[in-house]
């Protein structure tokens, strides 16, 4: 690694570092900069922006606004609420299950913050300590993104190890990543169960009590959905929802049953040339362009990708949610979950960009740095996943940028899933909008931010999660793979 590369890296690191301290849009717009200055100012050849992915998640963001904007969305937060509220002794245990099952229903882990008033105050009311299920809570609803058929995260993981000759499909993929998730959460919720002093032996929480304001502040509220009267076209958006999920996962099963196209094949001929590509001209054409020689080129048949199923049936879901359910598409568009879904579509274009432009202008000398520590522990790469979370502060951004490097340096795919829940590591610095969220959401007190920044009450359950869950996903998908 000589200065030059080194001084570049810098640059990548100085974009997502600055990027990250302003949050939202800027994650993608500062990383541009970082890209101009590689591009204009170094002369490195441009990487590939994401835009598979990035088509993705904009279908999948636009179906889970619409569900938002229908209702469809608070139905679910009521059943969650019952359940809760119906063992609230449990609550340690069960908020986490909760946010956890809402994001992976719906993809994005932002549908947390109607619910953690919710927990806050059965907690409360319970004499529970909030911090122990609000802070593992807000872990399981980000940790729930390498569970959901539909993030980013999981279907950049499976085109891009398809691509890269590891044949997995969304369904395997979540065979490994949700039991491993479920365990990590499960090991989270313990360690949390008796953390701290409980309520009437915390010195600092009964001084509080002892103000009347802060008394009614804390104990006044009674946040609750339960109240609110759910039409049934919200119900019916929640089936068509539902329904759009069973037939994604019902194609990536079974792929024999998409339809099938005639492509064009390169095959290797004199000019050493080979790959494929979808129908745009005739094979007559590229011969008589010279392109290929005529035994150089076949016609076969080639199934519709899952890239583009997902994005078909997820539109057409919106749609009949529109037309059947009475959802309002402006309501949609400010509702919080488009617009935590377009900011991630930002993060992920210019991080992803920037880190490609990076990486692929160096991969032989990436791969002759790592070759020997990969070769020997090809696990260590979780540690490279898990740093690059702390700085993207995404899931997504991290498989889409990391991967198609991982896979350079001969990583074998079954090691890549079974580190995959290594790419949630943004809970170090607690500056994520869910974790934030519940710290204002907890009347207590007792969930906050340390004076020293990482003491803050996120970071046991996170480390609790991530190690575990990291673990058993690799043992699971050294067993299965």
């Amino acid at each position: 690694m000589n200065l030059t590369m080194i001084l570049q890296l810098m640059i990548v690191l100085g974009a997502l570092w600055v990027g990250s301290r302003y949050g939202s849009l800027a994650l993608g717009a500062i990383s541009g900069i970082g890209l101009t200055i590689l591009v204009f100012g170094f002369g490195l050849k441009p990487g590939t922006p994401p835009t598979d992915v990035i088509y993705i998640i904009i279908a999948a963001v636009t179906c889970a606004g619409i569900l938002q904007a229908s209702g469809g969305m608070d139905w679910l937060i009521q059943i969650a609420e019952r359940l809760l509220r119906k063992h609230p002794d449990r609550i340690t245990f069960l908020a986490p299950l909760a946010t956890f099952t809402l994001t992976v229903l719906v993809g994005t882990g932002h549908v947390v913050y109607t619910l953690m008033p919710i927990i806050c105050d059965i907690a409360l009311k319970k004499g529970i300590r909030p911090e122990r299920p609000c802070a593992v809570a807000s872990i399981a609803s980000q940790a729930g993104i390498i569970c959901s058929p539909i993030a980013a995260a999981i279907v950049a993981f499976v085109s891009i190890s398809n691509a890269n000759g590891f044949d997995i499909t969304i369904p395997q993929v979540l065979m490994v990543t949700i039991p491993a998730s479920l365990c990590g959460l499960t090991a989270a919720a313990a360690a949390s169960y008796h953390r701290g002093l409980d309520l009437d032996k915390d010195p600092q929480f009964q001084a509080k009590l002892k103000d009347p304001k802060q008394y009614e502040y804390i104990y006044s509220s009674n946040t609750t959905t339960l109240d609110k009267k759910i039409p049934p076209s919200a119900r019916n958006a929640v089936y068509i929802f539902l329904g759009a999920l069973a037939v994604i996962v019902f194609f990536a099963v079974f792929q024999n049953t998409l339809p099938t196209y005639e492509t064009l094949r390169a095959i290797k001929g004199a000019d050493g040339m080979e790959g494929e590509g979808n129908l745009i001209i005739t094979a007559d054409q590229l011969v008589k362009a010279n392109i290929y020689s005529e035994g150089d080129t076949e016609w076969f048949d080639k199934p519709l990708s899952m890239t583009l199923v997902i994005q078909i049936v997820m539109t057409s879901a919106a749609a009949l949610m529109i037309i059947c359910c009475k959802a309002a598409p402006k309501k949609a568009v400010t509702g919080s979950v488009w617009q935590s879904g377009m900011v991630a579509v930002v993060a992920i274009y210019g991080i992803a960009w920037m880190t490609d432009t990076y990486f692929s202008n160096y991969t032989s000398v990436i791969q002759e740095m790592l070759a020997g520590i990969v070769k020997d522990y090809p696990w260590s790469i979780a540690f490279v996943f898990f740093i690059v979370s702390i700085l993207t502060i995404s899931q997504g951004a991290v498989v889409v940028a990391m991967l198609p490097l991982a896979y350079s340096l001969d990583i074998p795919g079954a090691v890549l899933l079974g580190v995959l829940p290594s790419v949630y590591g943004y809970f170090f610095i607690p500056n994520y909008p869910s974790d934030i969220a519940t710290v204002n959401f907890d009347r207590s007190g007792t969930t906050m931010i340390g004076k020293y920044l990482l003491n803050h009450s996120f970071m046991m359950p996170g480390l609790v999660c991530v190690i575990t869950s990291t673990t058993v996903a690799y043992a699971l998908s050294m067993i299965f793979f």
